[in-house]
């Protein structure tokens, strides 16, 4: 039985430092920085979503800047993400460029065990000499994308498609049949309330 637990925990710690190692180009070592405001720039395309395993860009070229701001007790990172992912449109299928702007502020402390549960604290443990950001990096463009996308030629009226032609014939009409007639019984009901 012990033998069992034993081969879980390397298991487990095995598949912790291989994560940490599948985006290592977002590790930012911050033990030999000095104190003050450290500047990273990544350039993001789309094999970096498809790592995590997100396939709902065609496309995507981001630029994005890490602020890094080491302090003697604790890093303050600033995460700034500017560009466009080429997505389907849900009405049509038409694939189009959605302009993101994302923004994130993580505050990074030191303290006995690793503690990811905050979304805006990270911890870490004392000994450790660098972070990677690349999880904190794809959690923020994914979710700057809107979750409803809507080509723009939808929404100002200019894109010709079939699909859109064909939604457009059924959708459904509106009567204005018997507007002015209503139930008997929600009159005398009416009635009710006027008669007091």
């Amino acid at each position: 039985m012990v033998g069992l637990l034993e081969k879980k925990s390397i298991f487990a710690r095995l598949k912790l430092a291989l994560e940490k190692m599948k985006h290592k180009e977002y590790i930012i070592p911050f033990s030999g920085l000095k104190e003050g405001k450290h500047k990273f720039k990544y350039s993001i395309e789309n094999k970096f979503f498809v790592s995590f395993g997100y396939d709902e860009f065609n496309a995507a070229k981001i630029s994005l800047e890490v602020v890094l701001n080491k302090q003697a007790t604790m890093l303050e990172l600033d995460l700034i993400g500017e560009g466009t992912v080429n997505v389907n449109c849900d009405l049509t299928g038409e694939s189009y460029d959605q302009p993101i702007n994302s923004h994130l502020e993580l505050v990074v402390k030191f303290g006995e065990e690793f503690n990811n549960e905050d979304d805006e604290i990270l911890i870490i443990p004392h000994g450790d000499h660098q972070i990677n950001v690349g999880q904190y990096i794809y959690e923020m463009l994914v979710l700057a994308v809107p979750s409803k996308r809507i080509h723009p030629g939808v929404l100002d009226g200019t894109m010709e498609s079939d699909i859109l032609k064909k939604l457009e014939e059924l959708q459904p009409k509106e009567t204005i049949k018997n507007k002015d007639k209503t139930d008997p019984r929600w009159d005398a009901l009416k009635n009710l309330l006027t008669d007091k």
